[in-house]
């Protein structure tokens, strides 16, 4: 029952900071030097003052803000997003085909950071203060204060221009097409950008497991362990895995927002079409229907990953679920 209480606080709170994301998104977009009737006609438009003031009119541009913005809303629970100024396509539209490419990135570097991470931080647990640990703590402590960009034109120059090993970017090859583009294409192009973000993200969750790691082997019921005769591979598998798993799953989760915008710089840097580069587009062309698409949906996804990081800390420890229901 407590459970249930907790996920429905957590969803009335999603619905509630989303409500409050897109009031400041429209706000700010509103308040901004955009001008949507120059952005939608052009700069060279040789409309007449009648006709501008006809298009103002039908898009309800004249209208006062908080109109403006519960007629979005309005428009929003219908489905309708609005068209796009840049790609000359509806908003949901999209945001569809390039979240497919985003979503993919994302989980795929999500899995790697979190298994790779788990498995780093426990050898590292157990070889604490050695030259391995030594030096996976460096490397981590060096990925996780480097800009994602710039690792990425590292990695970018290195294993793409220099070596040739990796296309220097984009989802499929240039000139082909789409029933030419195979499965391993995509896969391809897909390693260069997702070992970026993957190394940029992992840092965080092997020092964490480390000190988690570090913290067990020094307590009393592992010393029993040892006076049973367990050897080293049983402590792991019966004692460390048991309570590292869930908190480190819970940080991965927790860990969403800071993969997004990791994501959104290393999909410029590849020039990959996905969310990131739409968003870049968008502001540069002042597409105000895009970019309040996008930060909704953005604002969507992260929350998301909260909510599951707040459920699965009530499930590590039952006095957080019990403090954020008596607040």
């Amino acid at each position: 029952m407590k459970k249930r209480k907790n996920l429905v606080y957590e969803s009335i709170r999603m619905v509630i900071l989303l409500f409050l994301v897109s009031l400041l998104a429209f706000v700010l977009i509103a308040s901004s030097p955009i001008d949507p009737l120059v952005s939608y006609i052009g700069t060279e438009s040789t409309l007449s003052a009648e006709a501008k003031a006809e298009i103002v009119e039908y898009w309800g541009l004249d209208a006062p803000l908080p109109q403006r913005f519960m007629t979005w809303l309005n428009n929003i629970f219908h489905g309708d997003m609005g068209n796009s100024i840049t790609y000359k396509k509806p908003v949901a539209t999209v945001i569809g085909e390039r979240f497919s490419y985003s979503f993919v990135l994302m989980m795929i570097s999500w899995l790697i950071s979190g298994l790779i991470g788990v498995v780093l931080g426990i050898i590292c647990g157990l070889r604490q203060g050695g030259i391995f640990d030594r030096i996976i703590k460096l490397f981590c402590l060096i990925t996780k204060s480097a800009p994602t960009f710039w690792l990425g034109l590292m990695f970018l120059v290195v294993f793409a221009v220099w070596l040739k090993l990796f296309p220097i970017g984009m989802a499929v090859p240039m000139g082909n097409l789409a029933s030419e583009v195979t499965l391993g294409d995509y896969i391809y192009h897909l390693i260069l950008p997702a070992i970026t973000l993957s190394v940029v993200s992992m840092g965080e969750i092997v020092l964490y497991t480390r000190q988690q790691v570090v913290e067990i082997l020094n307590s009393d019921f592992i010393l029993y362990a040892k006076t049973r005769g367990e050897n080293i591979g049983q402590i792991v598998k019966r004692h460390i895995l048991r309570n590292v798993l869930l908190p480190a799953i819970t940080i991965q989760f927790s860990s969403f927002s800071e993969l997004f915008g990791g994501m959104a710089l290393a999909e410029n840097v590849f020039a990959y079409p996905g969310i990131g580069t739409a968003t870049t587009a968008a502001a540069l062309n002042a597409d105000a229907p895009l970019l309040m698409g996008v930060a909704l949906i953005s604002a969507v996804f992260v929350f998301s990953g909260n909510m599951i990081a707040n459920v699965l800390y009530g499930v590590c420890d039952p006095r957080i679920r019990e403090a954020g229901l008596n607040e």
